[in-house]
């Protein structure tokens, strides 16, 4: 196995920050929606910057059909199967929201160019399971699940699939969902028996496109679910209300012991603060949340409405010391110190793209869209941006992207005192893609990175 990928983990965040530096990145490219008939692909992008390709898509790996809609990705061994030396961080499983087929993508043999090692068909994941549009996928020891948005007609609230090592259906994991209308993201923190889990809408509510009058009819999420993870069932809901309209990314703290975690509202551009009071003394705590960031939204003289923010990421340092966030619309990427996770301190901001007009070209690329997914190195100084959201709402609030394409770039991070510079030297740009402007989505790593590891 290449020096570029690892065993299944690290033994512990404090570990992962050790890593040695990334050398390339896996970042899923689009042409779904774009007009433009051509599978979607799995892009393998140097980063090392003594090499001659840096900065560069070195290797294309194509999927079988047309029209996947690749979104998210996760591996098959993170650090939760450390003490496992049977498992390894070999394969990739590429979902496409649309298609609900499952890539396998063996990742291991060579690094540097990928290739596909097995598909799991949507149709198959439909007829044994009612489940369609599969969205995270995180591994729990030597097995899997993925968030599924939707049942097999398209509508909420899906459920969790469930893969054994082999990639084989084991059936749906949960054993209820309870009340819960919508799923989306979700991350487990075993240590304390907790599953969070967030809302978006029902596939037949988002993929044609976002219709704010829905928003106020109730087909999207405003809730942040707590589930006992033993037990495969929802215990607690928060009902966010106003302050939570559509809650995206949830993320604990890397730190197993911990109970703090938090989601990224992105309509109401909110970020919400969830944790455990234990202060009252014996026996378990009461959940709690609270807002703790509030982003406000800005006039545009082309909207009837001023532009809200649109947080459609967040992501946690591996030391838990910062939050970063992305205002898809405003199109600044932001980053708080959280020692003291009830009281946020705003330490960087950049522009890239976005509605605004604050950042119309960044290092020689006119950017079109906003910053929109993003992957920080482990070691917390690099943090690796994309621009693509979601097909329809692509083309919808950023029509130009379909020939523009998307990029990412690289925004350099201050460890020590907080900061942020976008890096003058390293650009991908997908609009000159060998086949027609393309869109970029979310990013890995061989070795794993700060959205896909959770510690047992």
């Amino acid at each position: 196995m290449s020096d570029l990928c690892c065993g299944p983990g690290y033994a512990s965040p404090a570990e992962a920050i050790k890593a040695p530096r990334e050398k390339i990145l896996y970042s899923i490219a689009i042409y779904t929606g774009t007009g433009i008939q051509k599978p979607d692909y799995l892009c393998t992008i140097d980063a090392d910057p003594d090499s001659e390709t840096y900065s560069q898509v070195i290797h294309r790996l194509e999927m079988p059909g047309i029209g996947d809609e690749l979104h998210h990705m996760g591996w098959n061994a993170c650090s939760s199967c450390f003490d496992d030396s049977s498992m390894s961080r070999k394969y990739l499983l590429v979902p496409g929201v649309r298609s609900s087929n499952i890539h396998i993508v063996d990742a291991a043999s060579d690094p540097r160019a990928p290739t596909l090692y097995k598909v799991i068909e949507g149709s198959e994941i439909k007829a044994k399971t009612n489940l369609s549009a599969p969205h995270t996928v995180h591994c729990l020891g030597s097995e899997i699940i993925i968030s599924m948005l939707g049942d097999a007609q398209g509508e909420a609230p899906g459920g969790y699939l469930h893969l054994n090592k082999d990639f084989e259906i084991i059936g749906r994991w949960e054993n209820s969902m309870g009340d819960i209308p919508f799923g989306y993201d979700f991350w487990y923190q075993p240590r304390h028996n907790v599953m969070a889990s967030s809302e978006w809408a029902a596939p037949n509510t988002f993929m044609p496109g976002f219709d704010l009058e829905e928003v106020g009819h109730l087909k999207y999420g405003r809730r942040i679910h707590l589930w006992d993870f033993e037990k495969k069932e929802p215990k607690q809901t928060f009902y966010l209300g106003e302050d939570g309209l559509v809650p995206l990314e949830v993320r604990f703290h890397h730190d197993p012991d911990s109970t703090h975690g938090f989601c990224g509202a992105a309509l109401s551009a909110n970020i919400i603060h969830w944790w455990r009071d234990d202060s009252g003394g014996e026996g378990e705590g009461e959940w709690k949340w609270e807002k703790i960031i509030d982003v406000e939204n800005e006039p545009h003289p082309e909207w009837p409405i001023p532009v809200p923010g649109v947080i459609s990421v967040i992501l946690l340092s591996m030391d838990d010391k910062y939050l970063y966030l992305c205002n898809w619309l405003h199109g600044d990427i932001r980053q708080y110190n959280i020692e003291d996770p009830h009281n946020p301190v705003l330490t960087g901001q950049v522009w890239m793209g976005g509605l605004l007009g604050k950042a119309p070209e960044v290092n020689g690329v006119r950017v079109t869209g906003g910053p929109q997914m993003i992957q920080l190195s482990l070691d917390g100084k690099r943090l690796y941006v994309t621009t693509s959201l979601f097909s329809t709402w692509d083309n919808q609030f950023y029509p130009e992207i379909r020939t523009n394409g998307g990029c990412m770039l690289m925004v350099n991070c201050d460890t020590d005192n907080g900061g942020m510079e976008i890096d003058p030297e390293f650009v991908v740009d997908f609009g000159k893609e060998p086949n027609g402007p393309s869109r970029c989505h979310e990013t890995r790593y061989p070795g794993g990175d700060c959205t896909s590891d959770i510690w047992i």
